[in-house]
C-alpha cells in the first residue's frame, strides 16, 4: 500500500486543497472520500477508513473542503463543496484511467457528494457510498435532505448506525425502499461517529463496500 499527499487546485477562486492518495498495490477501484462537516481528511476515522478501504483492493483520494484548508469552522457553502467533489472526481479519473471511480463520503461530505450526482452525471462515475447520510439534525426527525437522491442516477450504498441521532433509522430504511438504486446496510448500535462500544466497526464498514463493489463491478 502507497500514500501519497497531493495538492489539488480547485478553481482561481476557491483555491487548492491538500489530498492524499491511498493506493493498495491491486486496486480494483477508486473512490473518493470526503470528510464531514467537523473534521478534516487527517480525521483518525478518515484514515482508518482508508486504510482499511485498501485491504479490499479499494484506493481512496482523501481531501479537505476548502472551509478545512483554510482553518474556517463554518462548512463551505453548497456551491463551494459540490465543486470541490466534481474536481476530485475527475482527478481520480484521470489519475487512475480505467479503474471504476465511486463517490463516498463522512456525513456533510456523502451529503454534498450525493447532491453533485444529483444535478450532474459523469458517465464514469459508478456509484457512491454514503458513511452515515446525516438524514436530519438532533431532534427534528424528517426526510427533507433526502429529496434530491431520487435524482442520483448511479446505485447508492447507505451504512448506517442504528443509533444514529443524524438519521432515525425508521426513517432511513423509508427514503432507502423508495429509492430503487439504494442498498441500506444496517450497523447495529453504531452512533454516526460508527461507536458502539468497544465493537470495532471499522472492517466491517469496509468489507460491507467492498462486497457491494464486487457485485457492481
Amino acid at each position: 500500500m502507497e500514500t501519497r499527499s497531493v495538492t489539488i487546485p480547485i478553481s482561481d477562486s476557491i483555491g487548492a486543497v491538500s489530498g492524499l492518495l491511498v493506493q493498495p498495490t491491486a486496486m480494483k477501484a477508486i473512490l473518493t472520500l470526503a470528510h464531514g462537516a467537523g473534521a478534516g481528511m487527517l480525521h483518525p476515522f478518515m484514515a482508518s477508513l482508508a486504510g482499511h478501504l485498501a485491504t479490499h483492493d479499494i484506493g481512496s483520494l482523501r481531501f479537505n473542503f476548502p472551509f478545512t484548508e483554510n482553518g474556517k469552522g463554518r462548512p463551505d457553502t453548497p456551491a463551494v463543496a459540490e465543486k470541490t467533489i466534481a474536481v476530485m472526481l475527475q482527478k481520480a479519473a484521470e489519475l487512475y484511467p480505467g479503474l471504476p471511480v465511486f463517490a463516498a463520503g463522512k456525513s456533510f461530505g456523502g451529503r454534498m457528494s450525493s447532491q453533485y450526482l444529483s444535478k450532474n452525471s459523469p458517465s464514469f462515475i459508478r456509484g457512491i457510498v454514503f458513511y452515515g447520510f446525516p438524514l436530519h439534525p438532533p431532534g427534528k426527525q424528517d426526510v427533507v435532505r433526502a429529496a434530491h437522491l431520487g435524482s442520483v442516477k448511479v446505485p447508492m450504498l447507505f451504512l448506517q448506525g442504528t443509533r444514529d441521532a443524524l438519521a432515525e433509522i425508521s426513517l432511513v430504511k423509508k427514503v432507502c425502499s423508495a429509492l430503487p438504486l439504494a442498498t441500506l446496510v444496517e450497523v447495529e448500535g453504531a452512533d454516526h461517529s460508527f461507536k458502539a462500544g468497544k465493537k470495532e466497526i471499522m472492517p466491517a464498514l469496509a468489507e460491507e463496500t467492498g462486497k457491494w463493489m464486487n457485485v457492481l463491478l
